[in-house]
């Protein structure tokens, strides 16, 4: 079994023989690629966000990682912050779980690896989704779910009191939208 490596940066024989191992292991295990796209999006997106903010002197050092991920993930909003949450960025995390990430960050492992390791611990952080963005100028109603109209009024804090029917919650909306289209303006 032949392995290529490419990379940016200089390894030392040591972290070489790491990485060379872990991939082995993920190439033997199967587990290479085995994220499909889009698939852990925000444990690939904070994963790469926070990993740009290491230095080089952190980069190779787990526990350095663990601490400078804990600070990362106080300035986190959202599904970004549920993450952190869940593998124990945070003070009032009920797993930590966060070396799982540390270490093999520390080897170099590219990111997508690592959630997909993580997932393996821990279904939920695969299931995150970053919000949807709704443009109400160029959108059509008629085309979005009922959880999404819901959303859009739960936003702007209204509510559609007897709505039964998406065409109801369409009719709130466009009714509210002249006031809170100038808002934005």
């Amino acid at each position: 079994m032949a392995f290529t490596f490419q990379s940016n940066h200089s390894l030392t024989t040591g972290s070489l023989r790491k990485f060379t191992c872990c991939q082995v292991y993920y190439e033997w295990h199967g587990l290479a690629n085995s994220l499909k796209e889009g698939e852990c999006e925000v444990c690939v997106g904070v994963l790469n966000k926070f990993s740009k903010t290491l230095d080089s002197s952190e980069k190779s050092s787990a526990p350095k990682i663990e601490a400078k991920f804990k600070d990362f993930c106080l300035n986190t909003k959202k599904a970004e912050e549920r993450f952190c949450y869940y593998i124990g960025g945070l003070e009032e995390s009920a797993t930590k779980i966060v070396t799982e990430m540390s270490k093999p960050l520390s080897w170099g492992l590219p990111v997508d690896k690592i959630c997909d390791k993580l997932k393996k611990k821990d279904e939920q952080i695969c299931d995150l989704r970053y919000e949807k963005t709704i443009d109400l100028k160029t959108v059509d109603l008629k085309k979005l779910k009922v959880r999404e109209l819901k959303k859009i009024l739960s936003d702007w804090e209204e509510r559609c009191d007897g709505c039964l029917e998406k065409t109801d919650f369409i009719k709130r909306i466009e009714e509210l939208k002249p006031k809170y289209s100038r808002e934005e303006l």
